[in-house]
């Protein structure tokens, strides 16, 4: 089968088309000829070695954890899928055009759901409603700022935490308030202006999705005792603070996911869509993600 394969750190010329062996179906697992499938931030941070202390992977190696397709193979002890079924999928090594994975990383595709487009949703969703779900716990009525809340984890973040009964705040740039005004929130502020963060009332958590100083500056924000829920690692100082710090890793969950997909479906949840490449261009689609602001890019069967 045709794959695209990174060949070590560096930029996207490290990504090649290359035909490699079909993955082989084990018990409890499905293959999937696969539609689509979609960058994330991860794959072009692992492609450029940004996480190789903490992430190191053996080349050549195939990126890609988002996917959608239909259902080639169903292994031993396979139950709740068929051959034929078309299915979205929290996976690994989905630059590809087959992708074997555990019944647990898949879920039926809900029937007005594009199946290649369906390739945009499981990290992202699944990311930002365990951000808030898993990490954050947020009670109702509690006051909650999700970082980087136009980003399609931050979506899905809000989204979230809307569910459960929480008043959220969507922080962004500036550049971004008429974007984030759109969304179904308290609030919106901008975070990279100081007199704007000086002006955010106590907060009882935050989401975040961003890191770095701009979730520093936050911390003074949130409340003694208060919770900061993050994908990005346990953030400086904020143990300090008297604060309950969760960090989260993605992991598969196929109910979660078929929830969240119904949800886009039914236009209460909407991840935006940045561009559509096909397999080969891969290194375009890197280009193009890697510079942000988009939405998220798709690579196509």
């Amino acid at each position: 089968m045709k794959a695209i394969v990174l060949t070590g750190y560096g930029d996207v010329d490290r990504l090649e088309m290359r035909e490699v062996p079909e993955p082989r179906v084990a018990a409890g697992e499905l293959k999937v000829r696969v539609a689509a499938s979609s960058v994330n931030a991860v794959d072009w941070k692992i492609r450029r070695g940004d996480m190789k202390a903490w992430m190191p992977v053996e080349f050549p190696h195939i990126l890609g954890s988002d996917t959608s397709g239909e259902v080639v193979e169903v292994g031993s002890q396979g139950t709740g899928f068929k051959v034929g079924d078309r299915v979205l999928g929290f996976v690994r090594h989905a630059y590809a055009e087959y992708v074997t994975a555990p019944l647990d990383a898949w879920a039926l595709l809900p029937p007005k759901l594009d199946l290649k487009d369906a390739a945009a949703l499981p990290v992202v969703v699944l990311t930002g409603a365990q951000l808030i779900e898993e990490a954050v716990r947020p009670r109702r009525n509690d006051l909650l700022l999700v970082t980087g809340a136009v980003g399609s984890v931050g979506r899905a973040a809000l989204h979230a935490a809307t569910k459960l009964g929480a008043r959220v705040i969507a922080g962004v740039r500036k550049g971004q308030v008429p974007e984030a005004a759109k969304l179904r929130v308290e609030s919106v502020v901008a975070l990279d202006d100081p007199a704007m963060v000086d002006r955010i009332p106590l907060l009882d958590s935050i989401a975040d999705t961003v890191g770095g100083e701009t979730v520093a500056r936050l911390l003074p924000r949130i409340k003694r005792g208060g919770t900061i829920g993050s994908v990005l690692g346990e953030p400086s100082g904020a143990k300090e603070r008297g604060l309950v710090v969760r960090a989260i890793q993605t992991h598969a969950d196929s109910t979660r996911l078929t929830a969240l997909a119904q949800a886009v479906v039914a236009g209460e949840l909407v991840i935006p869509i940045g561009g559509r490449f096909p397999l080969s261009k891969a290194r375009e689609a890197h280009r193009l993600a890697e510079r942000g602001g988009t939405g998220k890019v798709l690579l196509t069967a």
